[in-house]
């Protein structure tokens, strides 16, 4: 697979990974930027597309966490790009939901993400993160005991 063809088929998948996680179009632009570079520079191949997948996810994972360890982002507001939008009802609420996501601990977040809104399973997830399968599933039901927590004291559960 080409370096292009793979930038065409998961460039949309790395973005909306790192802005799960940044909360902000130009920081999640940037991350995705530095997930490609590092494609670039990484010398191995992969077994399968399902590989490059992963590892694509798993960098994109680091690296939003190594962007948010910079000192100056950290008094940045995650939260200003979702301003940027006219949304309908349901994307407001998706969004919503998305930020209160972001009030869980990074690996709960990512899990919930990864299963509800990109569709993948349990033993998918536990592949990617490098985690066991019970312990993705046991995070994933506590991550949504928590998550409703969050919404019932909003008011949206």
């Amino acid at each position: 697979m080409s370096h292009i063809s793979v930038v065409e088929e998961f460039s949309n998948l790395v973005y909306r990974i790192a802005y799960q996680n940044l909360m902000n179009v130009a920081d999640a632009e940037d991350v995705v930027q530095e997930v490609f570079i590092k494609l670039l520079r990484h010398g191995e191949s992969f077994v399968d597309k399902e590989h490059l997948k992963a590892w694509l996810l798993r960098v994109t994972i680091n690296q939003c966490r190594d962007f948010r360890k910079m000192a100056f982002r950290k008094k940045e507001s995650s939260y200003e790009s979702l301003e940027q939008f006219d949304q309908s009802s349901q994307e407001a609420e998706e969004n919503f939901v998305l930020s209160e996501l972001q009030k869980l601990p990074e690996i709960d977040r990512n899990i919930v993400y990864l299963h509800y809104y990109e569709g993948y399973s349990l033993c998918e997830i536990a592949g990617m993160l490098g985690k066991s399968p019970n312990a993705v599933n046991v995070r994933l039901v506590r991550a949504r005991k928590k998550l409703k927590t969050i919404l019932s004291e909003e008011g949206l559960e």
